[in-house]
């Protein structure tokens, strides 16, 4: 292929820079631009600093983890698969693990050894990165479309500041923008992408935060509570009566809400409804115990704690934490003999062990979300290739399109994949 091929990448994180190797290794000239002061500053922030690289589940689990669009993943995610990202990592001297849930991690635990890697990477294939550049905008000409006769816009290069405030023109032969979503702003990710599509006249669909704790009505009880996390618990999320999510696993209770790995892929199943008004959140403290075995287990501690009051018979079934709240929600007063508790008694303690109730009224703000939610409407995109089905030789990936995952390693994947597909496309793409 023509080395003289020029492709300019837009944005430095793992979708940009992924694209940036894939595009150089298929023989073009590639220059990635990146308005932050180095690359990957999101990257470095993932995973608690660990950065949670891919999922090492088999593909039936990869696509039941996308929560939108996911048939559009289907040639990205084959045509570079999560085995596809693990072997390139172990080639660019980037030794992984697996861990619980098969999440991949680096074994150094280090985001910055995976950032480390990309760069190593696109060195070696001779991609020229321009940090503290910020790009204003997209050069775009109009062709005429020799099969329809019609003009078409096509993305010729990106607009940078000059001297002066100037706009001057960088040109190049194809444009991947790969700038992200909204979550996290001050990583850079602050929408640009998103504006210059939905100027060309590509939809972009409304942009909520993901993967990003809640907010609670209950605010003193969950003040009270913060700091507690719980355990192989089962939450179960609804609208009125509609269930729209349940999971089992781990939550935690904040200063202002809910948070916690069960409480986060809520969100993303739920950040639509709850822009539009109050969600029911039940908590079931005890999914392994039927409601009967629930009720032995509770005569059991009752029975070895019978001359007790019923405020201190609670700490083999509670954390210290939550017994207050327990207590209050029972009805049953705290200083009560437990030989005195009647069945009806015992049955509102199940009832309250089994539903834990919190009213959800909204999500925190994008800076505390993991993700974003909405972007480019994939329906604009071609997902054989990521190029817009609007403008030629403007390709996408990552984040700004309006595909998102449960946490795990998937929405990096997801960055992965596109970015590889429109990094090869792009190379690809007729002069």
């Amino acid at each position: 292929m023509d080395k003289e091929k020029h492709i300019i990448v837009a944005g430095g994180g793992a979708a940009g820079m992924i694209a940036a190797v894939a595009a150089a290794r298929e023989g073009c000239r590639v220059s990635l631009y990146e308005k932050n002061e180095k690359l990957g500053k999101k990257l470095f922030i993932t995973g608690k600093g660990r950065c949670n690289v891919t999922n090492a589940c088999d593909m039936e689990e990869l696509f039941a983890a996308v929560v939108t669009n996911r048939k559009f993943l289907f040639s990205s995610f084959y045509s570079f698969t999560n085995e596809d990202v693990m072997e390139l990592c172990e080639q660019a001297g980037l030794p992984l693990k697996v861990e619980r849930g098969n999440r991949v991690f680096p074994c150094s635990d280090h985001s910055s050894d995976v950032i480390a890697a990309l760069e190593r990477m696109m060195r070696q294939e001779g991609v020229k990165v321009y940090l503290r550049h910020e790009i204003k905008g997209l050069a775009i000409q109009r062709k005429n479309d020799p099969e329809t006769g019609e003009e078409k816009p096509v993305c010729r290069g990106v607009l940078l500041e000059g001297f002066g405030g100037k706009l001057k023109t960088v040109e190049a032969d194809a444009v991947i923008l790969a700038t992200g979503g909204l979550s996290y702003p001050s990583t850079g990710s602050t929408g640009d992408g998103q504006q210059w599509a939905e100027q060309l006249g590509h939809k972009v669909t409304e942009l909520l935060p993901a993967l990003v704790p809640f907010e609670a009505e209950e605010k003193e009880e969950v003040k009270a509570l913060q700091g507690l996390s719980l355990k192989n618990i089962e939450i179960a999320v609804y609208n009125g009566k509609k269930e729209l999510y349940r999971d089992f696993g781990e939550m935690l209770f904040t200063h202002f809400g809910v948070s916690g790995p069960v409480i986060l892929s809520a969100s993303s199943f739920c950040a639509k409804a709850v822009s539009r008004g109050p969600l029911k959140l039940m908590i079931d403290l005890k999914p392994a115990l039927s409601a009967e075995q629930l009720d032995e287990r509770i005569l059991k501690d009752f029975a070895e704690a019978k001359n007790k009051q019923f405020k201190n018979s609670l700490n083999h079934l509670y954390p210290a934490k939550l017994i207050p709240e327990i207590i209050r929600r029972s009805g049953i007063d705290p200083e009560k003999q437990v030989n005195e508790i009647t069945r009806q008694e015992r049955q509102r303690l199940a009832e309250v062990t089994k539903g834990l109730s919190f009213t959800l009224t909204g999500l925190r703000p994008f800076k505390e979300a993991i993700i974003t939610q909405g972007g480019i409407s994939v329906k604009d995109t071609d997902p054989s290739t990521m190029e817009s089905k609007r403008v030629g030789g403007l390709y996408f990936a990552g984040e700004l399109l309006d595909l998102d995952a449960v946490t795990g390693g998937f929405n990096l994947q997801i960055a992965w994949s596109t970015g590889w597909q429109a990094g090869k496309a792009a190379a690809r793409h007729p002069e």
